[in-house]
């Protein structure tokens, strides 16, 4: 597909090169961090399978330089039209040297506006080489492997000795994000599977390194038992919220799990040597859940109710067996109850649709992307198709010639 044709088709694609961004995934975290804050008083941060860097990027513009994007951008549009309203009834008053630009916007129109935080340190891992960006701690490594918390952790802490055992940072972060997603294969509950075993990797990495109250955001595919992994993240954060970012395709079943305020269980140790997601490690954290209060019953449809000496049981998983009776027969069953997470559709429902095809005016200047692959995991197959004659084999003279 030619590029003309790709920027007409995907508007988010276009915007990410005019403003500037290495990829379009960064209006994901940019649209995210507007529903969730996601970046108050944070300093220290971790971005996992970083490659190309689009993330990274934005963490670099908003917590180093300091510009104003996502949350803090939409607060300033909205304080700007309250005193647009406000002129109408008193004298103008004068414009705010503080005044930042909207999301839309990628330089700031003034320096005085640029607030850099202090201490800021951002390290950014993926098995793909990253091309440098001014103040982020790059680390080609893979993130399931246990030999990459000692990397990790001797980035966030020169002085940590990675001859020791201890696989805890001494000085955590605030944040941990992922964006990683395997290549798909087309058969869903078998990328739905492996994508769920790659959060798993994140979020053994991000229990070593997360400080109590942290944040950690993930790319996840939803499927038939997604719920289940919304219970086993419960056991360490709060609040676990399932996000789909405006400029997310609505056709892809990509969806970023949000979890705030972290919260590990008394008695846990993270170590990738003994990580979660592998045997029943996780069932020994699982809390007992409360009672449920008794219901009463549509006589109606003849719905069931929950009795007051209902009994409750656990598997372990998240899934809790819990006896009801009709109250019309007397009998009873059981039933799993799961928690499910609350879902939030972020970005401004005006913004572009991406998954609209919008047509590009005459005068239009298709530019080039702001970093290309710097070694693209496909460029070897390129090649050997190139050797081969392209993607339909040599023809016959070019196989008379050779």
């Amino acid at each position: 597909m030619g590029k003309s044709s790709k920027d007409k088709r995907d508007a988010y694609y276009r915007l990410a090169k005019e403003q500037g961004w290495r990829a379009r995934s960064a209006f994901k975290l940019l649209q995210l961090d507007e529903e969730f804050n996601l970046f108050e008083g944070v300093t220290r941060v971790v971005d996992l399978c970083a490659a190309p860097g689009s993330w990274s990027q934005v963490l670099s513009r908003v917590l180093i330089k300091g510009e104003k994007f996502g949350r803090t951008a939409w607060q300033d549009r909205e304080a700007k039209f309250r005193q647009q309203v406000l002129n109408v009834f008193g004298p103008e008053p004068t414009p705010s040297p503080h005044a930042a630009p909207t999301t839309t916007s990628a330089v700031p129109t003034s320096s005085d506006e640029l607030k850099p935080r202090r201490d800021v340190k951002i390290v950014s891992i993926d098995l793909q080489p990253i091309s440098p960006l001014p103040g982020i701690i790059t680390l080609r490594a893979d993130i399931t492997h246990p030999a990459t918390v000692p990397l990790l952790l001797k980035a966030l802490d020169p002085d940590y000795n990675p001859s020791s055992s201890s696989q805890q940072a001494s000085q955590p972060v605030d944040l941990v994000i992922s964006d990683g997603a395997p290549d798909v294969t087309g058969l869903h509950d078998l990328d739905i599977y492996v994508q769920s075993q790659l959060l798993f990797a994140a979020l053994n990495l991000a229990l070593c390194v997360l400080k109590p109250g942290g944040k950690f955001v993930a790319k996840i595919f939803r499927g038939r038992n997604v719920d289940l992994l919304y219970a086993q993240l419960k056991i360490f954060f709060e609040k676990v919220h399932v996000a789909k970012p405006r400029s997310s395709r609505a056709s892809s079943v990509e969806a970023f799990i949000v979890c705030i305020n972290f919260q590990p269980p008394a008695g846990f140790k993270a170590s990738l040597e003994n990580p979660l997601g592998v045997g029943d490690r996780l069932s020994q954290f699982t809390p007992t859940p409360p009672p449920a209060e008794p219901l009463m019953q549509d006589h109606a449809t003849g719905a069931w109710s929950y009795t007051p000496q209902h009994q409750q049981q656990t598997d372990g998983d998240g899934i809790y067996d819990v006896s009801v009776t009709d109250l019309t027969t007397g009998n009873k069953r059981k039933d799993h109850i799961r928690w499910i997470a609350p879902f939030v559709a972020c970005g401004d429902l005006s913004a572009f649709d991406s998954d609209a095809s919008y047509t590009l005016p005459e005068d239009y200047v298709s530019l080039d992307p702001v970093q290309p692959p710097t070694a693209p995991p496909y460029k070897r197959a390129i090649e050997l198709r190139r050797a081969n004659g392209g993607a339909y084999g040599k023809t016959q003279t070019q196989q008379a010639k050779s």
